[in-house]
């Protein structure tokens, strides 16, 4: 039978597109999951991990830790290194086969470039970017109430939607934009690493969750390119995503800008392992790399420690970081945005403040 993608009906389950790169499984892939357990229970669906490469079914198991029901491996030497020709023919051969109600994959590089093609393989849309999922209708409400300035007493909703609710920024951050594809199925997302939280590892779901080998069907003319060699950048790129403590500047350092990313650095060590990010303002200017931009348009983080030195607060600021545990705020302007998310609060000039917290930081270590 012709694939066809708006018969809605007989499409189900939740897959997620499990990313491996040199036989190990990527954070997002731990995120994604723990996200479309949700998902699945929403909908009374299987979860599924859907994972390529060569010789990697004995990756499997631990997608099962995180909620995957079961894991799909698609196993060919082919697949040992990405290639868009060869990821995209087995996904979408496999999705035309078995018919997934939703694909989501990682907005990392493989999947920002793998999602778009297999949408158009598919005829299906794709959402880019997303940083909050929904199925039912109950739970997006509630999301829009507690995440939202929208007025929603006179607002009525089909409360019977079971459409993937797709929510991400649009117009530069300044807006959150939620997309549905009615029509047409897979629904197709790429989330964001790092917004949605991993669950915690359990060993007897691992232990449960059934690992089937799909067969591949690959030939030299579906493959259009070869990859004759792989060169890896050896740029160190700071994680934010991974980091337990995060010191952000804002405008705030622009008066003595080195002094500034310096002080956050100086703050960044005496909290001990701790990395330097900033606000969108840092990385337009040319003060920081892409790689240290927390934000709606950066990367959005959840570490126990986050301290904003110079920054406002604006809405887009504060989506990447309001879930992290601790947050302390350095600003001059005492009606700052950042204040209302800060659990501790100082007024001041962060080039005399910064200092002193550093000194404070060393002698209560020292104390110890």
């Amino acid at each position: 039978m012709a694939f066809n993608s708006a018969d809605i009906s007989a499409f189900k389950d939740i897959w997620v597109f499990c990313e491996q790169r040199d036989g190990k499984l990527m954070n997002t892939d731990f995120e994604l999951i723990s996200e479309g357990r949700k998902l699945a229970d929403e909908r009374g669906s299987k979860l599924i991990g859907v994972l390529l490469g060569d010789q990697v079914e004995g990756l499997a198991k631990e997608l099962g830790g995180y909620g995957a029901d079961q894991v799909i491996v698609c196993q060919h030497p082919d697949l040992k290194v990405y290639t868009t020709d060869a990821y995209a023919k087995v996904l979408c051969d496999a999705a035309m086969d078995l018919k997934p109600e939703v694909i989501l994959l990682g907005a990392t590089n493989i999947g920002r470039d793998l999602g778009p093609r297999c949408a158009a393989r598919l005829h299906t849309g794709l959402t880019a970017d997303c940083t909050h999922l929904d199925i039912e209708m109950e739970n997006y409400v509630d999301f829009l109430e507690s995440s939202s300035t929208l007025d929603l007493s006179s607002t009525s909703f089909d409360m019977e939607d079971v459409n993937l609710k797709m929510t991400r920024p649009a117009f530069g951050g300044h807006l959150m934009a939620t997309i549905i594809c009615p029509r047409f199925r897979p629904c197709m997302s790429t989330v964001r690493p790092g917004v949605m939280k991993k669950a915690a590892f359990d060993q007897a779901k691992a232990d449960a969750c059934e690992v089937s080998l799909y067969p591949v069907t690959l030939s030299d003319a579906d493959l259009r390119t070869e990859v004759m060699e792989v060169v890896k950048e050896a740029k160190q790129l700071v994680d934010l995503i991974g980091a337990d403590v995060i010191v952000s500047v804002g405008r705030g350092i622009s008066k003595d800008i080195d002094k500034g990313i310096a002080l956050a650095h100086e703050l960044a060590d005496a909290f001990g392992g701790g990395v330097v990010g900033g606000s969108r303002a840092t990385i337009d200017s040319g003060w920081l790399s892409a790689d240290h931009q927390v934000g709606q348009t950066g990367k959005t983080v959840h570490p126990k420690v986050y301290v904003a030195l110079g920054i406002s607060g604006a809405i887009q600021h504060k989506a990447g970081m309001q879930d992290s545990e601790l947050i302390i705020a350095v600003n001059k302007n005492e009606n700052a945005p950042i204040f209302d998310i800060a659990d501790y609060g100082i007024v001041g000039d962060l080039f005399k403040v910064v200092p002193m917290l550093v000194e404070a930081i060393k002698e209560a270590k020292a104390d110890k």
